[in-house]
């Protein structure tokens, strides 16, 4: 593959402004500082307020610290470091840009509605101080104003917006990082990592490293296992979360360490007859994501209001706080959503199969709001991006775009018995399941006496029965449409 241009011999110096684009490969900011011959000054700055409503999450920070220790090292391998900075983001900026004599500054996008109209503002702000500013995609195969349909408008359904990306494929030319990258002292240090915050005081999240490698390297590394390994089968395989089946690459693709175009690029080099369906369903997956960033930019207000206006007056249930902890911690005496709720705890991550699940149960069974759930999902998830997370509880609960509709109610049982059928995934979660018959696995709540006797700690009956549940959801659908 090309790498970037070797520095040029230009003594003027440029910000390069790091946020979710935490690599060297494939980076058209730091490239571009390089190809006008600018010596960079790598920049991370951390404004939690600037992200209004949706500031990161306590995951989010923790992944986030350790993926910022990985590009600085990267930097320092190649002749140059990291500087980090406490907020606010303008005048920070303008602080290096002034104490620097920097000419130009250059940044990759972030597209969610927050950082747009700062990073607008940031831009117009420089320029009119006379300086080069120049920013980039780096995060997505197509932008989301680039897209429209026939009638120039934005696309609410999934399938002619898949369509429409198809009939305009064209991958990206993958570009390797800079074997060099000079280096300069002038202008302020900046502060330590740690001085951000970023990382929580008390380890809860030690359980999170065994699973994941933040930072480019681990990035590639995910994507060999992925290649080498879940990619044969994963049309099927990604529905069961018992079995390694997906890509896992979801929190590297939200932090930028790696570009989505260079993913498919190396399946696609791989391409063969066995495995082509395999590869066509993962792209549909980026394509999902790709539809998730193009609604949140058109409709930058569904994070917190249902995109289907008829939801706003919906009869959703008054929220117990017992109730809503019990489903965040996983004791709501479902165990396929147990399990999954107490995956994300213990990993910050779950199964996309058992997310739907564990969403449908609290939206369609306990009648709550998607945004309890979304929020709670913002704070946990390492991979917490503001677009899947919108799409994904708004399709589940029935109120999004191109949404199921609300009277498909995941049935808990069901699902677990199909995607989990030998209970291993439940038996891994709780393991104070393991030892009951396999039927029981499913719906302990069948026989009380064998679930005391042998899994006493265990919730001896579900928040709310499955059949009940599933009843009154469809009774304030039809009050709704009423």
């Amino acid at each position: 593959m090309p790498r970037m241009s070797d520095p040029g011999t230009n003594n003027a110096l440029a910000l390069v402004w790091f946020r979710n684009d935490l690599r060297l490969d494939d980076n058209p900011a730091l490239q571009a500082a390089l190809d006008h011959g600018y010596t960079p000054i790598p920049v991370y700055i951390h404004a939690p307020d600037e992200g209004g409503e949706w500031r990161d999450g306590a995951a989010s920070n923790a992944w986030r610290h350790r993926s910022l220790a990985a590009l600085d090292a990267s930097l320092r391998r190649r002749g140059s470091h990291l500087r980090h900075f406490f907020g606010p983001s303008l005048a920070t900026l303008q602080a290096v840009v002034a104490t620097t004599g920097a000419e130009a500054v250059f940044w990759n996008r972030r597209y969610e509605p927050a950082y747009e109209q700062r990073d607008a503002h940031i831009k117009l702000t420089l320029r009119s101080q006379g300086l080069h500013v120049e920013s980039f995609n780096s995060a997505l195969l197509f932008e989301p104003w680039t897209v429209r349909n026939r009638q120039g408008k934005p696309f609410k359904v999934f399938t002619p917006f898949w369509k429409t990306l198809q009939a305009q494929w064209q991958l990206p030319l993958c570009v390797d990082g800079p074997a060099r990258i000079p280096g300069t002292e002038d202008g302020p240090a900046g502060v330590p990592l740690d001085a951000l915050h970023l990382a929580p005081k008390r380890d809860w999240d030690r359980g999170f490293w065994s699973e994941w490698t933040p930072g480019e390297e681990g990035a590639r590394g995910a994507l060999e296992t992925f290649v080498d390994g879940a990619l044969r089968g994963y049309a099927h395989q990604r529905e069961r979360p018992d079995r390694v089946g997906t890509s896992r690459l979801s929190p590297h693709l939200h932090f930028g360490e790696i570009a989505p175009w260079r993913v498919l690029s190396a399946l696609e080099r791989g391409r063969t007859a066995a495995n082509a369906a395999d590869i066509d369903a993962f792209a549909r997956e980026l394509g999902w994501r790709e539809f998730a960033h193009h609604l949140l930019h058109h409709f930058p207000e569904t994070p917190s209001r249902d995109f289907d206006a008829r939801f706003h007056g919906f009869d959703w249930a008054q929220v117990s706080p017992t109730r809503l902890r019990a489903w965040q911690e996983g004791r709501t005496g479902i165990p396929i959503v147990d399990a999954g709720m107490r995956e994300l705890w213990r990993t910050g991550w779950m199964h996309n199969r058992v997310r739907m699940i564990a969403a449908s149960y609290l939206t369609k069974h306990l009648r709550y709001h998607w945004r309890h759930g979304a929020r709670w999902f913002w704070d946990t998830l390492v991979d917490a991006d503001l677009a899947n997370n919108t799409l994904g509880w708004q399709w589940v609960a029935g109120t999004g775009a191109d949404a199921a509709p609300y009277f498909r109610v995941f049935n808990p049982v069901l699902q677990a018995q199909k995607f989990d059928p030998d209970g291993r995934y439940i038996a891994r979660w709780l393991p104070e399941l393991a030892e009951l018959p396999l039927p029981l696995r499913f719906a302990p709540w069948q026989e009380p006496n064998t679930v005391q006797r042998l899994a006493p700690d265990y919730p001896p009956v579900p928040l709310v029965d499955p059949a009940a549940g599933r009843d009154a959801a469809l009774a304030a659908y039809r009050r709704m449409r009423a």
